[in-house]
């Protein structure tokens, strides 16, 4: 008689644990030509793994085609809403589209971010409130580990002019440091809402440390996202301009009510990626 009385509490709480556990469980939006490389990489300089996760063009398994190259920061974002802090990007949904409309088509290698350690593997030099600069150290790994490991493991056009970087806030600030810092590598930066607030260094490094003159920078913030972000960038540009850097290879773009997030990025990928791999004049 008391099992019987049970059994609709019990129906009741099974039927409410099932409800909870479908809604906790998000689907993978990343698109069938993602994947997660097969193990983790060694940070060597500063003793930590790291997930890399690898967008190949919808043509690569039908040719025999090597394609251009982008760096991107914060992996977990870019993909897959499964994985993101927040939204993702829809980078693999945006290049798709890109293949199918233009026939533009580019391999993306997205390497995650540190978790709380972000802010500091993101930055070259050193912040009071937020510790100590990882991102020497950072950037040695994308550069002789990760793009060593995918250029001989996948069909990649290496050369400097085929290989760019891209990333937003602090992920902006390091990708403009990596066009300067490693010219051999890079010819090309999307610097999305860049912290250029991290550290006044960036202006003194891009002082001392200037750009190739083919070295494209896209550059694109919203006005919605405060003052200082408009006064830095717009400092930024001038700076650039004021030291010759050709007027062809720099667009500096202000989105009006925009505010910073992957909302905003997303919208802007698709021309920040086709602008930089435009045939541009030698120098």
């Amino acid at each position: 008689m008391l099992i019987k009385r049970l059994i609709p509490f019990i129906l009741f709480i099974l039927c409410n644990c099932l409800m909870a556990c479908s809604e906790s469980i998000k689907p993978s939006s990343a698109a069938d030509n993602v994947q997660i490389l097969p193990f983790q990489f060694v940070i060597t300089g500063l003793d930590k793994q790291r997930t890399v996760r690898l967008y190949l063009p919808p043509s690569y398994r039908s040719s025999e085609k090597s394609y251009p190259v982008v760096y991107m920061h914060d992996g977990q974002n870019l993909f897959d809403n499964l994985t993101s802090d927040r939204e993702e990007w829809q980078v693999d949904e945006s290049l798709n589209a890109l293949a199918k409309s233009k026939q533009f088509e580019v391999i993306v290698v997205a390497i995650d971010h540190g978790g709380e350690a972000r802010m500091n593997e993101l930055s070259p030099w050193e912040n009071k409130r937020f510790g100590a600069a990882q991102g020497k150290e950072y950037m040695d790994f994308i550069v002789d580990v990760v793009k060593v490991y995918v250029d001989n493991n996948f069909r990649t056009k290496p050369e400097r002019l085929y290989t760019a970087i891209m990333g937003a806030g602090m992920g902006g600030l390091i990708s403009h440091y990596a066009l300067l810092a490693y010219p051999e590598v890079f010819s090309k930066a999307g610097i999305f809402s860049p912290a250029y607030w991290y550290s006044p260094d960036i202006f003194a490094y891009s002082q001392f440390k200037k750009a190739k003159l083919d070295s494209r920078f896209y550059v694109v913030y919203g006005d919605a996202e405060g003052d200082g972000m408009i006064v830095d960038t717009d400092k930024m540009y001038r700076q650039l301009k004021s030291q010759g850097h050709p007027r062809d290879n720099m667009k500096f773009r202000r989105v009006t009510d925009a505010e910073p997030g992957e909302k905003f990025w997303k919208g802007e990928f698709s021309d920040a990626v086709t602008w930089l791999f435009q045939q541009q004049p030698s120098f």
